[in-house]
């Protein structure tokens, strides 16, 4: 976050040819894949301007660390920085309504028709190989960070010594986790349980709970007592596994890109 508010404190301190001259550089490098020089810039960026100016300008932007000069070319390429002032301030989003109706109609199909919020994994890979479909890149969704607490939780017996655990998240998510106990459970046992999980704690954070319990462990009995301590450390670590991943599909297109196959 911290870039995006540094990128956007000094993009205020670009004029407005300055700032349609880096918006056109970024375009063209994109469309292209080539340094970008000053007769590109003049063509495409619709303002009347001397090429002197143009490189004026050019060299103003490489010298905030807006974009760059390979040694190969004359042209400039955006630097990270020029791609975060773009993407913050000068990228305009195209209006869904300007999409072709292909396009509309497959987003309608592929994500609003066929999948439901409470198949959440299976709408962000939707989404991501959507965006990869309409962009011809690589398509990134971000995960929603997992909720830290519970609706409801079950046991499950799996066998004598494996038990699976099933936590419901408030947004209606499901995270599985396979506990291996070193007693056996009765399926009465495992009820009780997680009755007594979701009458206490359902809605607490686990790290409350994790301090609840050793508050008052002299008030449950041991057999739910360890079903609980083994039910909170799957739910933390479910968290934590599952927190900030990115769904990516269609890498196979940045193979088409050629400052990337040809490296």
């Amino acid at each position: 976050m911290s870039t995006g508010l540094h990128a956007s404190a000094h993009s205020s301190a670009l004029d407005q040819r300055a700032r349609v001259l880096l918006k056109t550089l970024v375009e063209r490098y994109i469309a292209d894949g080539q340094p970008v020089g000053s007769r590109s810039l003049s063509k495409f960026s619709g303002l009347e301007l001397s090429p002197a100016t143009i490189r004026n300008v050019m060299s103003d932007l490489e010298d905030a660390g807006y974009i760059a000069s390979p040694h190969t070319s004359a042209g400039r390429v955006p630097t990270p920085r020029g791609y975060r002032l773009f993407v913050d301030t000068l990228l305009a989003v195209q209006p869904l309504d300007r999409l072709d109706s292909i396009a509309r109609d497959e987003l309608s199909h592929h994500i609003g028709g066929q999948l439901t919020p409470d198949q959440p994994q299976r709408v962000i890979s939707a989404a991501a190989g959507m965006l990869s479909q309409l962009s011809s890149f690589a398509g990134v969704v971000m995960s929603p960070r997992r909720a830290s607490t519970f609706r409801h939780i079950e046991f499950l017996r799996l066998s004598d010594k494996r038990v699976l655990l099933i936590i419901v998240t408030p947004d209606g998510d499901v995270q599985n986790r396979i506990l291996f106990t070193e007693r056996v459970y009765s399926p009465a046992q495992l009820t009780e349980s997680a009755n007594f999980i979701n009458e206490h704690f359902a809605g607490v954070d686990f790290v409350q709970i994790r301090s609840r319990v050793q508050a008052e462990m002299k008030q449950v009995r041991e057999d739910i007592l360890r079903l609980t301590a083994m039910a909170i450390a799957a739910g933390e670590e479910a968290i934590t596994t599952s927190a900030d991943q990115y769904v990516i599909s269609g890498e196979k297109n940045l193979l088409g890109v050629s400052e990337l196959s040809g490296d």
